[in-house]
């Protein structure tokens, strides 16, 4: 049984983190991101399901590569921050249910099942990218996650051996840069989009 965290870890995690479009000077290392991670893969999803598939762009040339497939203003953000991390989904995540899962036989739900196992992945690795977030901004660090690139270049370029795996989305990762936000964009009173039944 869990106990509630105090005010200041609450506004780390929700109240007060933003979405960062720059970032201070600052190094991210492998121990950072291993550190993330560690974090991250704690995270609930069904049946133990770990379809996403993080590549770490922590040199210049990973980020240079990630930049010549995003969009907009994007490839400025991502050639400038200390880190970035695309955020990819294996759609032959059953594979590795065995192991992962063993109390039952849950590899044989998705055998066969494309859809299935792609609507999975998707819930699954968006909630395995939601992890990531929340474990960064837990260890101290900022994200600006993001959705303007070209799908079918970011998985030429970085899961290219890895045929089954699906990009999500993109991140920058570092300390972010107060001066590069903006207001907080409204959020939605309880009434607006909750239903009590």
């Amino acid at each position: 049984m869990g106990n509630p965290i105090n005010d200041a870890a609450l506004d780390t995690l929700f109240r007060t983190a933003r979405t960062f479009n720059g970032y201070l000077p600052s190094e991210v290392t492998q121990a950072d991101i291993e550190a993330i991670y560690d974090l991250l893969k704690m995270g609930p999803t069904s049946a133990n399901q770990q379809p996403a598939r993080f590549v770490w762009c922590l040199s210049q040339e990973a980020k240079d590569k990630l930049a010549q497939c995003a969009t907009g203003t994007n490839p400025d953000k991502i050639r400038a921050a200390p880190a970035a991390v695309v955020i990819g989904m294996d759609l032959d995540f059953h594979e590795e249910l065995p192991w992962l899962f063993p109390h039952t036989d849950a590899k044989s739900w998705f055998e066969g099942a494309q859809e299935k196992r792609r609507d999975s992945a998707f819930r699954n690795g968006t909630l395995q990218g939601g992890y990531l977030i929340m474990a960064a901004r837990a260890l101290g660090w900022d994200t600006g996650p993001m959705s303007g690139f070209d799908a079918g270049k970011v998985e030429a370029a970085f899961f290219a051996d890895q045929p089954s795996v699906r990009v999500n989305f993109i991140s920058t990762l570092g300390k972010g840069d107060p001066a590069t936000i903006f207001g907080r964009s409204p959020r939605p009173d309880f009434g607006k989009f909750n239903k009590i039944g």
